[in-house]
């Protein structure tokens, strides 16, 4: 388990406790919100440093970042 540096142990351990009384759907349902919320800000980082990008650009720079050089490679080598 990743431990997070700016959450005390005890809230750690609520927020166990909440992820287990919730059940496997509604847990799966915050998860997907998480990850949609993460790609957002990161793609507002992207939009700030390079505000004169197309959104073919930003995507391509947001499919770096979330999953590595390789796959956005290709698409990016087009674009700049």
């Amino acid at each position: 388990m990743t431990t997070v540096g700016d959450t005390t142990a005890s809230a750690r351990m609520q927020q166990l406790d909440v992820f287990r009384r919730v059940g496997g759907p509604r847990r799966l349902l915050m998860a997907l919100q998480m990850s949609d919320e993460v790609r957002a800000v990161t793609e507002a980082g992207i939009r700030h440093r390079h505000p004169g990008w197309s959104e073919e650009q930003l995507h391509a720079a947001l499919v770096e970042l979330l999953t590595g050089v390789e796959p956005a490679r290709p698409r990016l080598a087009r674009l700049r």
